[in-house]
């Protein structure tokens, strides 16, 4: 297994992990359940580690991605939006990290700071879609904006709403 494969593997833990614990900790927030708020606090967590472990990576699945003739610019570009989400991720996580302290020590204000993370959670979930689609698109040619395929897909509709006049 090479850096590439391994890339591929852990990027996925941090994106999906995050639309579970928003989930689970909203279901937590509305229950008054502590526990199922504790438990989104450490997979965000978890998230956060597994996003440290894709940057990681990162570097080793670049130099193989290049030697496939990718171009650098593409990858660059991921490169600088996937350091931006491991900042928002590490805010992320050590708001989790003070959620959880919080609920240990039973904390007037423990609730205050489940509804600030799962705040944060959301806005890191909506910052995760620009990482993925900008690491798919690495490899996945026809999910660009300016594909092929996208502008043969959308000829075709568009010629047949002519012939359809």
């Amino acid at each position: 297994m090479n850096d590439a494969h391994l890339h591929m593997v852990f990027n996925h833990f941090p994106i999906i992990g995050l639309f579970f614990g928003i989930g689970i900790l909203a279901y937590g927030i509305f229950k008054k359940q502590t526990i199922l708020v504790n438990i989104a606090y450490v997979i965000f967590i978890f998230c956060m580690i597994m996003a440290k472990a894709t940057m990681m990576t990162g570097e080793g699945a670049e130099e193989i991605v290049e030697e496939l003739g990718i171009s650098h610019d593409i990858i660059h570009e991921h490169e600088e939006v996937a350091e931006t989400f491991m900042k928002v991720l590490y805010g992320l996580g050590i708001l989790s990290v003070l959620g959880l302290v919080a609920n240990f020590k039973k904390h007037s204000r423990a609730a205050i700071v489940s509804y600030v993370v799962l705040i944060s959670a959301i806005g890191t979930a909506v910052f995760s879609k620009s990482v993925g689609t900008s690491g798919g698109e690495i490899r996945h040619t026809e999910i660009r904006e300016n594909s092929t395929f996208q502008n043969n897909v959308i000829s075709v509709e568009n010629e047949s709403k002519t012939d359809d006049d």
